[in-house]
């Protein structure tokens, strides 16, 4: 946490106020896959139905991302951001209270909604409590709460989930967002944002097709991470032939892993600016990924990954999320949900094309192949971006010549 300390104090409070938010969040998205059994075995379905609150909750994420940030666009950002999470904590409370398997689907889809749009303004918020040219640095204390969610709150959910109630895990990240509703009464401070364009201002700011390749970036090239991760209890117990505990183990690794590429990935985005750092982050993570398959019976060496494939994998999360900011002007807070819109859209279609080859019967250990395919496509786009970069500069610089 040392680079929060050259933060002002009060501001201190107010990026902890964003990252209990994103603890929050984190816990409600991973812990349903630690209690899926019991949630299964509560409502009397089938594994496979209970996995649809899973998607139940990204489509709500993607759904709700654009139209809360677009709707709640005249309002101040911190109040903004209180809103959110009083809807957040109120569906994610009722959760618990589910009795049958549509309850509980329409409630982790209400549940799902506030996401996007909480990190999406959040994040354009806390580039505004640090200085110039801190603002990755500051997105990464924010989504330092969703990386400790996966270290130690999925792991406590999911033992309330085993040795009480699934229900219990549902009343405990609602006790988070109490906790947070606070955090951001008192903590966050007052700031001004532009407000979103009229609908024909939008729809013209809307055409920018940097900032659609971005989001189609961020949809593919995080694909690979949720490739590797939406698998990684199969890889651990059948591929690697360790006990079923060490999938609790794993998980925390790959969540070590997570708060250290956080944290990276923000030096990497202020030493070689955003998009030269996603290039470098997936460039990695397609790499490892392809070793990972190479190594992944070997149970010590696929712990070892685990963890490496943890911080290469994160260390993308700052610098796309300041690129989509930087790129989206005039829509920045729009552009950053978006963004978390796009990384929802990553963890759905990552998980159905690795599972793919297993379908296939080429083995779990494919999955990570089908990841560093999805993370290599993300490098191309990026280079893609780039060119198309130097090339509109390259024209305005010749503009700019023959106007002399």
């Amino acid at each position: 946490m040392g680079l929060i300390m050259k933060i002002h104090p009060s501001n201190k409070k107010a990026l902890f106020a964003l990252a209990m938010g994103g603890f929050g969040i984190g816990l409600t998205e991973f812990v349903i896959m630690g209690i899926l059994t019991e949630v299964a075995e509560a409502l009397q379905v089938t594994i496979a139905e209970a996995g649809h609150f899973i998607a139940a909750y990204a489509l709500g994420v993607v759904v709700g991302a654009p139209t809360l940030t677009g709707l709640g666009s005249k309002l101040a950002p911190r109040r903004m951001l209180f809103l959110l999470m009083v809807w957040f904590t109120v569906f994610n409370t009722l959760s618990g209270l589910a009795d049958n398997y549509h309850m509980l689907m329409v409630l982790r889809f209400l549940s799902g909604i506030p996401h996007g749009a909480f990190f999406g303004i959040g994040a354009v918020v806390a580039t505004k409590l640090v200085k110039e040219g801190k603002g990755a640095q500051a997105i990464a204390v924010m989504f330092t709460g969703l990386t400790v969610a996966n270290v130690l709150g999925v792991p406590l959910g999911t033992y309330l989930g085993h040795h009480f109630s699934w229900s219990v895990s549902f009343y405990m990240v609602g006790v988070v967002g109490l906790i947070t509703m606070c955090s951001l009464y008192f903590w966050v401070p007052k700031i001004s944002i532009p407000v979103l364009p009229d609908t024909g201002s939008m729809a013209a700011r809307l055409k920018n097709g940097e900032l659609w390749a971005l989001i189609a970036l961020t949809t593919i090239g995080t694909g690979g991470f949720f490739a590797w991760y939406s698998y990684i209890a199969p890889l651990v117990k059948e591929v690697a032939g360790l006990p079923d505990h060490f999938v609790g183990y794993a998980m925390m690794l790959a969540g070590l892993g997570m708060v250290a590429g956080n944290f990276l990935g923000a030096k990497m985005a202020e030493r070689f600016s955003p998009l030269p750092a996603v290039i470098m982050s997936l460039s990695a993570m397609a790499l490892i990924l392809v070793v990972n398959m190479i190594i992944a019976t070997n149970p010590w060496l696929l712990l070892a990954f685990t963890f490496l494939i943890g911080v290469v994998s994160f260390t993308v999360s700052a610098p796309i999320q300041m690129a989509i900011i930087n790129s989206a002007k005039g829509l920045e807070m729009l552009g950053s949900s978006m963004n978390q819109s796009a990384f929802n859209m990553g963890n759905a279609s990552g998980a159905y094309l690795a599972g793919l080859p297993i379908a296939l019967g080429y083995g779990v250990a494919f999955s990570s192949l089908v990841g560093a395919f999805l993370a290599a496509l993300g490098v191309a786009i990026a280079l893609l971006i780039l060119m198309a970069r130097r090339h509109r500069q390259k024209r305005a610089n010749e503009m700019e010549l023959g106007s002399r």
